[in-house]
This record gives structure tokens, sequence and C-alpha cells, in this order.
């Protein structure tokens, strides 16, 4: 399989899997600019914008926001950044439709352009679990 996410949605490549429907994915970013830098996906292949529904991207902000949602619940997160990267010259790496949910945290000093040079969390799996256990949560109390 060509596609990294597709293999991903398979369950042919690995990834930290923090949320999961019938048509979505959410897994947590190899390379996170911050700590719970999450990826939202859909689990039908389109590459940019310019070939994926508008249904799938107003699905795909609508977990985004769940998810930020549940970071903001935990210590991961006072705030969040969300982005499409849509094409090659907007620093998209993989050619199938994704949403960045990017918790932030007061005074992290996290600027893009820097955090193109470092991105790493100490602990992924730890953070898988409290964003799972935050959606959870969340999910629970509606």
């Amino acid at each position: 399989m060509s596609c990294v996410f597709c293999a991903i949605v398979a369950g042919e490549a690995p990834a930290l899997r923090v949320y999961e429907d019938d048509g979505y994915l959410a897994i947590l970013d190899i390379r996170p600019f911050t700590r719970g830098h999450t990826l939202v996906i859909p689990k039908r292949h389109t590459v940019d914008l310019t070939d994926t529904p508008p249904e799938t991207l107003a699905d795909m902000a609508t977990i985004g926001q769940r998810i930020a949602r549940a970071a903001r619940s935990t210590e991961l997160a006072d705030a969040t950044n969300i982005a499409v990267n849509d094409g090659r010259a907007a620093f998209q790496s993989v050619d199938h439709i994704h949403l960045h949910v990017l918790p932030r945290r007061n005074g992290d000093k996290l600027s893009f352009a820097k955090g193109l040079l470092l991105r790493r969390d100490p602990d992924r799996e730890a953070t898988a679990q409290i964003l799972r256990e935050a959606v959870a949560r969340i999910d629970a109390s509606q």
C-alpha cells in the first residue's frame, strides 16, 4: 500500500490510536510539534482539499473539536491550533487529507519554524492514553 495513512487504517502499519469510528481515525503524530499532536484522518482516501467532500471536512473538524476539548480537559492543553496542510507548498507531507490538532500550553513558546526542527514526545504511549481517556470521559458526559 503506497499511502501510509491507508496502511494505518487497514491495520498494516502501526499507530497510536486516540479515536476511531466507522469513517475516521485519530492518531498521534509520529513527529509531534507539541505533546498530544493528533491527526484526524478520514478512512476513505482523498488527497487534499480539491478532492475531499465538504462533509468529510466538516466531520474532520467536528472530531478535531472533540480531541481539542478532551486535551483541554487535561494537563496537555490550555488552547489548540488546528490546521490542514493543503499541498506540498503548505507542508503537506502525506498525500491523504488530514487535520492537525495541536494542544498548546500557556508559555510553551512554540513557533512553527522552531517546531519543524525538533518534534518529539518523550512518552507517546502515555500521551495517547491521556487523550483516549479524556475523549471517553467527554463522550460519556454528553
